[in-house]
């Protein structure tokens, strides 16, 4: 009887809350390559038994969730997983520490998880382990990275139902108009505004802000700061919990980076900082830009490495349809201090708000894999003791006439990725070839589409 009693008190207290609750199912999801929660309910004793911290621990899911696009079609180029061996079970770890209620779901128990080997070692091409890979090398370097998440999106009065029989044509936005910063325009759809503020506090994704955008029926949220892990938790449950909630209200939210050519994109930007632990190390007092030495290291080695990481916060073929210039997404890796126009933006102030704001990535990011690019990038400059030799734009890429812009399509970015050096060392060969057919296999049904704007210029007259 001691014993039994010593190990319930040595059991997680998440766990120990579902054994002590009624629950009778609990509700788990993991990322799959494109950022979208691909999950279940399992029954309560399934969960239990699942959840146990022994080796081998875990339940399996099949592994397709990486063997195919975001409309389940399945890759024909991948090597990880695919039809040559039959799509089977993967062993899928929960992690406890993720523990929530969903508030819009009878508040039943929600944990993320992520994908190990049989062994326990990480699943190489699980976007969560991609992630904590880079961490682990942060720790080691005596770093904590802290990440927030800003998201950009169109909200549109449209179902499933709706937008299948509109056969992707013509989207009605919740509100007309460029309105940003509205308070009018906030009170035109009260309750679902509202319903994110209260209840994705509730879900434990804190909002610190949430107001209309310049666009019609186009919100931007900002997700409180945490440890980067965190962070990237709460960016992807709030793409899916503001997606569910939505519902409840005939709302559909759209995270697409540019759904029209008329307005601007939707961004995700990350801001970071490095910590040990008690210390905002990008601060420094005695340095005319508030910025260590260590910040500029940082900064450099996301200016040089922005292309080799880039289809990691540019992973869609509609990512590059916001890289227009004048339309607010910056289009050339180049830094500035508060500068909005360029790829980086140096927030440089007090000890407590000094950060990086990478400007790049657009909506549609898997936030795993955004958070381990900048992150990467980042410490391949602390490793290297990289300088910031390039001088700050001004205006709108004042200074920035003799940088090349960024590619505009899928297929250039995939190359350059698949080809770095950098890119492999802090994410592993396995994952870059994997990411880089996935991307690939994207162009490739991209490539194979016949779209409505070819059709309308060339059905007629040609």
């Amino acid at each position: 009887m001691a014993r039994k009693n010593a190990a319930a008190a040595s059991e997680h207290p998440a766990l120990a809350a579902v054994r002590a609750s009624d629950t009778v199912k609990v509700k788990v999801a993991v990322s799959d390559i494109d950022g979208i929660l691909r999950g279940k309910y399992l029954h309560r004793d399934k969960f239990i038994g699942a959840a146990q911290p022994v080796p081998g621990g875990g339940f399996g899911f099949c592994d397709v969730v990486f063997g195919w696009d975001s409309h389940d079609q399945c890759y024909d180029n991948t090597q990880v997983t695919g039809w040559q061996h039959g799509f089977p079970d993967a062993l899928a770890r929960i992690d406890l520490d993720t523990a929530r209620r969903v508030p819009w779901d009878g508040s039943v128990p929600f944990f993320l998880g992520e994908f190990v080997n049989a062994d326990g070692s990480p699943y190489p091409v699980c976007p969560r382990q991609t992630l904590k890979r880079v961490l682990k090398r942060a720790e080691k370097l005596g770093f904590a990275p802290m990440c927030g998440v800003e998201f950009e999106w169109f909200n549109f009065a449209e179902t499933p139902q709706s937008w299948a029989a509109k056969r992707g044509v013509g989207p009605e936005p919740i509100t007309p108009g460029m309105f940003g910063y509205s308070l009018l325009r906030m009170a035109d759809q009260r309750g679902f505004f509202n319903a994110l503020m209260d209840e994705m506090a509730a879900f434990g994704v804190p909002i610190e802000g949430l107001h209309t955008e310049t666009g019609p029926g186009v919100y931007e949220v900002a997700i409180a700061f945490s440890s980067a892990l965190e962070a990237a938790d709460r960016a992807i449950l709030f793409k899916t919990g503001a997606k569910e909630i939505g519902k409840r209200f005939g709302v559909m939210p759209s995270f697409m980076a540019k759904w029209s050519a008329q307005y601007p994109g939707c961004s995700g930007h990350i801001h970071q900082s490095l910590s040990d632990g008690k210390t905002n190390l990008f601060y420094d007092a005695k340095s005319k830009r508030s910025m260590s030495r260590l910040f500029e290291s940082y900064l450099a080695g996301q200016v040089a490495c922005l292309m080799e990481f880039a289809p990691m916060f540019w992973p869609t073929i509609n990512s590059y349809k916001r890289l227009v210039d004048g339309f607010w997404a910056p289009v050339k890796p180049t830094w500035g201090l508060d500068n909005r126009t360029a790829s980086f933006r140096v927030i440089a102030g007090s000890p407590k708000s000094t950060r990086l704001e990478t400007r790049c990535p657009g909506a549609d990011i898997n936030p795993y894999l955004a958070m381990a690019a900048v992150v990467a990038a980042g410490l391949h400059g602390v490793e290297k003791g990289l300088k910031l030799t390039a001088p700050p734009i001004t205006g709108t890429n004042q200074g920035a006439e003799h940088i090349p812009r960024a590619p505009r399509s899928l297929i250039e970015t995939t190359r350059a990725f698949q080809a770095s050096a950098i890119a492999r060392d802090w994410l592993g060969d396995t994952f870059v070839d994997h990411f880089a057919a996935t991307r690939e296999w994207e162009h490739r049904q991209w490539q194979d589409a016949v779209t409505d704007w070819e059709l309308k210029r060339y059905f007629e007259i040609i």
